[in-house]
């Protein structure tokens, strides 16, 4: 050390000092060329993942993003399903309510009508006895009220009966009520036998010989005729009964009424 000291102590260490430094340096710059060049690498390499790690981050906010609004559009179709499954609820409920409803109205459709149907059937037996009824009576067809047809009755069950007064009143009666009625001729003809039934042969007479004028073809006109000559053989007529005797045989050759003719005509000689 001493000797060291002493070499050394002709120089001056500043110097000394600086060399040592400059060739540190120089042995520093030799060896950190190779170090210098990695870390250059080392730097492009890392931000080469940091471009890598930025884009797969943008990708997966894109996918985050992409997924949201599949959710959303989800959400949305999930909630239009959910109100077309709950309007289409409320239409089967509607169409069930309707579909009851046509039901009732169509039981009630039927009921009425089955009403209507009773009703008309009602109304048609209460309305039978009031309608026309056709008739047929002394070779005649017509159509006759109820009325009618009652009153006629009425008045032949008298007649049958021998209660010959009231039968005229009936007859009379019937006659002014119905005029034009398809009874009147046949009326005429038993008012005339009521009259004469009762004794009233002149009555009787004008009324069978009104009968006849009025209804020469009649099939009861050749009875008349007779009755009008038994009513004149009562009235002690001689004369008048045998010309209408006479007359009734040239008028209705071949009739019952033209037979008994013949044989009064016999009888009055």
């Amino acid at each position: 050390m001493l000797r060291l000291s002493r070499v050394t102590r002709g120089f001056d260490l500043g110097a000394v000092a600086q060399a040592v430094a400059l060739t540190a340096v120089l042995a520093l710059g030799v060896a950190g060329q190779p170090a210098r060049a990695a870390l250059f690498e080392d730097d492009e390499a890392r931000k080469a993942i940091l471009d890598i790690r930025a884009k797969q981050a943008q990708n997966e906010e894109a996918q985050r993003a992409r997924v949201a609004d599949l959710q959303s559009q989800l959400e949305t179709a999930r909630r239009g399903l959910l109100d077309l499954s709950g309007q289409i609820d409320a239409l089967r409920g509607e169409l069930a309510k309707m579909r009851g409803q046509n039901e009732q109205l169509a039981r009630d459709l039927s009921e009425t009508q089955r009403k209507v149907a009773d009703q008309s059937a009602t109304l048609d037996n209460r309305l039978r006895p009031l309608e026309p009824q056709k008739v047929s009576l002394d070779g005649k067809e017509f159509q006759a009220d109820p009325e009618e047809k009652r009153q006629f009755d009425a008045a032949m069950g008298l007649i049958r009966r021998g209660d010959f007064n009231e039968a005229v009143s009936a007859y009379t009666s019937f006659l002014q009520r119905f005029p034009a009625s398809g009874y009147a001729d046949s009326v005429r003809f038993w008012l005339g036998n009521a009259q004469y039934g009762k004794r009233d042969y002149k009555g009787a007479i004008a009324t069978f010989k009104a009968f006849v004028a009025a209804n020469p073809d009649h099939p009861r006109a050749a009875e008349s005729q007779l009755a009008i000559a038994n009513c004149q053989i009562e009235l002690k007529d001689t004369k008048g009964a045998r010309k209408t005797l006479e007359d009734l045989g040239k008028a209705y050759p071949g009739t019952e009424a033209a037979k008994a003719a013949k044989e009064r005509l016999t009888a009055l000689r």
